[in-house]
């Protein structure tokens, strides 16, 4: 687990490769910038290192072109993955100036989006996957307003493993720590999950 406190969030993730390979093909990249905060996580098709591959790919990308929109994104990723496997997507932003957020998918990161009252909302991932070809993704947008927690996930994370009332902590460290502990004994697949909260008056 890590944890670390931006201007107006605070993340904390987890990452756990399926059984014991040493490569993990999910990878993730978070940062904040004047206005925004931008997460990502990619996960490669299959396992090992050869997905480890194609998802550090996008990210890389992702992390170098700060400013594209989303139709960009994809193109550029398509790019990068010729020749490489194929990899699912879910990029989440946070617009501090509009006070909105956007999430936009293509195959199967999935977010919960928890309120301030506790009421948890589920944003479906669109199938399909990045393969160095044309495709199309979702994007859901809402407003930051009463926003408490977004959580991220990688499909090695099972829903019903959230739906617990410990995703509503405001404690983000807390949140990951839990469900490390629920997950002490290992992992079937890949596990990606990342817990960030938001603060429209800033952490200090």
């Amino acid at each position: 687990m890590s944890t670390e406190h931006k201007k107006y969030v605070k993340v904390a993730t987890y990452q756990r490769s399926k059984g014991n390979n040493a490569h993990n093909g999910d990878s993730y990249f978070y940062q904040e910038y004047d206005n925004r905060f931008v997460c990502a996580i990619a996960d490669g098709l299959g396992s090992g290192q050869l997905a480890k591959e194609s998802s550090q790919a996008v990210i890389d990308v992702i992390e170098q072109y700060p400013n594209a929109t989303p139709d960009e994104l994809v193109r550029l990723c398509n790019q990068t993955l010729t020749g490489k496997r194929g990899v699912v997507l879910g990029i989440l932003e946070l617009d501090y100036i509009s006070n909105t957020y956007a999430f936009w998918s293509i195959g199967n990161i999935e977010m919960i989006v928890v309120n301030k009252a506790g009421e948890k909302k589920r944003l479906i991932p669109k199938s399909g996957y990045l393969a160095g070809y044309k495709c199309t993704f979702k994007i859901e947008r809402g407003t930051l307003n009463n926003i408490r927690n977004f959580v991220m996930f990688s499909d090695g994370v099972l829903e019903r493993e959230l739906t617990k009332s410990y995703i509503l902590d405001e404690d983000v460290s807390r949140i990951i720590s839990y469900y490390e502990e629920l997950n002490k004994d290992g992992r079937k697949d890949d596990t990606t999950l990342i817990a960030i909260r938001y603060d429209e008056n800033q952490f200090e």
